[in-house]
């Protein structure tokens, strides 16, 4: 499928603007994990929502945690405002749960080595939280599954791999097996427990198949993926296997194949990829949907639909990619693997509509997918999620769809994992907020550092030091909604894509062209310094930090720029050498003259983390910046509009002492960042005023590498 079709099928019928009325899923809260551990413990420890479920009453879900070895519970009663039921300790690793009632089966991992596995299945009642029956697997178990009458689960006992040894490779013994256990009135039968033999049927190391994933249909069929030896099998609830066939290759055209060059190019290809799917979901009696992940062998980026007699009803191709692409998710530094990565899909009947959601574990999006017509689904959103999306259930009575969200980044002082809940409800949908769908070429995009505004509601953009080797100015139509890229210009030198730049901010030259501030690091031989760019993007003009500037610069370099007639005014992030705490240069530069000066700007005390500058842009007679901390979630405090008056803005010289300028508070924008129920994203960077006295802000998605992938672009109305 060609890309402009993909356009034309997909929807991104983001015509989130329609006047019809309509049904979209929204997200309406995000629930931090580590709220679930009780008061005095350490909430610095990892904490990671991976599988969930929910009891049969739609009002509480039940997600494993594998590095605390519980269970979590979180109270939905009111989607919007979930709580925390606490956890409960199951005494090893879990894998995986379903729920039957109120009761969760849950898969526990309890081996000592990859060599010798074992495992059982825990029966846990949820209200009172005490373990009321086990059963011995004699080997580690992944995925578990429920029948849809509740009769009895199926447990994918995988005994994995060691990836270290010989690059990972099968066959690697003991083999996995599939295990069937009764339900007896809601209680394990232990003795009713059986193995389904499922070697000598892989092409792949058939001697060591490594079930991966099950589901189970309305009549008790259980469908298995063996990921790594890129099979899949199909057994009836007596345990006879029915069907079983490899889950074959994808031609792969138009992806970006080379990992960590610090750029968007799609041109590449992989031919005859294995699928190696990883998740599994029957949408009906005879079809199922895989999420086509990928392991040491494979990967096709995409998702499947198999008739269980293994006949490709649809295959994705690159199309999910394509779509995750144009709105800003797309994870660079995971090319060369296995693009997105879809990971998990789940099948769910919303009204009368049917829906498969594929979940992109690196790009962290769900897509959502009417499967009406099994064999021609449509795109019709793409959801942000948290980082890392591993699991997800549908409450389809409850019109709620849930993610559990896997990557806790305390570690690296980002986001912590979240359980996030959509509705499906009437009206517009809220993401994306910017997009490159309707562009002639299929464009990527991310890192959004800086903004100014153009002519109407035409809004220019550069990315930053992520897209080392791309870096691009970007124009937005802010008049639509979602808001459209329309170009994306390379910066040049000499005719060359430039390099060594780290764009954080740009402002109008007045005579078509542009200013741009590299906010420079000089451990990394990237210049603080100014550039002038012509109408085409090439650079003309590169001006460097003067001496008294150098001598006391450190790697916050500037982070936004504006032009008032002819002097250029850039915001240094945070305080270098000679600043007083808490206070950082407005640095000025006149392009007449090559004057240069400052003035300081008192920021706020940090309570965590720290406090800086992230964009500045005149409008009227005043200066706006955004003041911000870095600090995501509920620990963000500071993430605020500021202005300053033009007649403050007289530059002393450098070198001496500066005059500190009075500012006014014009807008607190954590309300903004938690309209959408999503948790507070920390790098506010963009901020431009149309030509009317609208101001738009953005976010930086760090290029989706450790972070969600999220891009906020919103109005916050008029200027004062």
């Amino acid at each position: 499928m060609g890309f402009r079709s993909i356009c034309l099928t997909s929807v991104l019928a983001l015509s989130a603007g329609s006047a019809m009325a309509e049904m979209n899923f929204n997200r309406v809260a995000s629930f931090p994990v580590i709220a679930n551990m009780a008061a005095g413990e350490d909430t610095s420890r990892e904490s990671s929502p991976e599988i969930i479920d929910v009891t049969a009453d739609g009002m509480t879900l039940v997600y494993t945690d594998s590095p605390l070895e519980v269970i979590g519970l979180i109270d939905i009663t009111e989607p919007a405002n979930p709580q925390p039921k606490g956890n409960i300790a199951v005494g090893g690793e879990p894998t995986s749960v379903a729920v039957i009632g109120t009761t969760a089966f849950v898969g526990v991992n309890t081996s000592e080595s990859y060599t010798a596995p074992s495992g059982r299945i825990a029966a846990i009642d949820t209200v009172s939280g005490t373990e009321i029956a086990t059963c011995d697997l004699g080997g580690q178990p992944d995925s578990l599954a429920k029948a849809q009458d509740g009769s009895f689960v199926a447990v994918a006992i995988e005994n994995e791999r060691d990836e270290d040894l010989d690059g990972g490779r099968l066959p690697q013994m003991p083999a996995g097996t599939l295990a069937l256990v009764n339900v007896t009135e809601g209680r394990l039968d232990c003795g009713s427990m059986r193995f389904v033999d499922l070697t000598g049927l892989a092409e792949v190391a058939g001697e060591d198949p490594e079930p991966e994933y099950v589901s189970i249909n309305a009549k008790g069929e259980i469908v298995v993926t063996l990921q790594e030896n890129n099979h899949m099998v199909v057994v009836s609830k007596e345990g006879e296997i029915l069907s079983h066939f490899s889950a074959g290759t994808v031609d792969l055209d138009g992806i970006d194949a080379t990992d960590e060059r610090g750029a968007l190019i799609f041109s590449e290809s992989q031919k005859a990829r294995k699928r190696e799917p990883d998740a599994v979901a029957w949408i009906d009696e005879d079809h199922f949907a895989t999420a086509n992940e990928g392991d040491y062998q494979g990967g096709a980026r995409g998702w499947t639909i198999f008739h269980k007699d293994g006949t490709v009803v649809h295959e994705s191709g690159t199309s999910f990619e394509q779509a995750i692409i144009q709105i800003g998710h797309y994870p660079d530094k995971r090319s060369d693997s296995k693009g997105v990565e879809p990971e998990s899909v789940t099948f769910g009947r919303f009204g009368e509509t049917p829906f498969v959601f594929v979940g992109a574990e690196r790009a962290s999006v769900v897509g959502v997918y009417d499967v009406t017509d099994p064999a021609a689904p449509v795109l019709k959103q793409l959801l942000p999620s948290g980082v890392g999306p591993e699991g997800y259930v549908v409450i389809p009575e409850r019109n709620l769809l849930v993610s559990a969200n896997e990557s806790d980044l305390i570690e690296d002082g980002g986001a912590r994992a979240h359980v996030m809940l959509f509705e499906y409800q009437e009206g517009a949908a809220q993401y994306p907020h910017l997009t490159s769908e309707g562009m002639a070429t299929l464009t990527g995009w991310g890192a959004i550092s800086g903004m100014v505004a153009g002519e109407g509601k035409t809004i220019h953009a550069v990315n930053d030091s992520f897209y080392g080797y791309q870096p691009t100015i970007y124009t937005i139509d802010a008049g639509q909604t979602p808001a459209r890229i329309t170009a994306a210009m390379q910066v040049t030198r000499a005719g060359r894509v430039a390099q060594k730049l780290d764009l954080e901010g740009i402002t109008l030259d007045g005579e078509g062209g542009f200013w741009l501030a590299s906010e420079g690091r000089s451990d990394r031989l990237i210049p603080h310094a100014l550039y002038h760019v012509t109408a085409r993007g090439e650079i003309d003009r590169e001006i460097g930090l003067p001496a008294e500037l150098m001598a006391v610069e450190r790697r916050f370099g500037f982070e936004g720029v504006t032009r008032v007639g002819d002097t250029l005014w850039m915001a240094v992030q945070r305080e270098w050498k000679d600043d007083p705490e808490n206070h950082v240069k407005l640095v000025a530069y006149n392009t007449e003259t090559g004057d240069w000066g400052a003035v300081l700007y008192e920021k706020a005390a940090p309570e965590t983390g720290w406090v800086g500058l992230s964009e500045i842009t005149a409008f009227g007679d005043h200066v706006y910046v955004v003041e911000r901390d870095n600090q995501h979630d509920d620990r963000a405090v500071t993430k605020k509009i500021y202005r300053i008056a033009l007649s403050e803005m007289q530059p002393a010289p450098l070198g001496g002492p500066l005059p500190v300028v009075a500012k006014q508070e014009v807008h607190d924008l954590i309300p903004d960042l938690k309209s959408t129920g999503g948790y507070v994203l920390d790098k506010v960077e963009g901020l431009a005023i149309t030509e009317d006295g609208e101001i738009f802000v953005s976010t930086d998605n760090d290029g989706v590498d450790d972070h969600s992938g999220e891009t906020m672009f919103f109005s916050i109305g008029g200027a004062m």
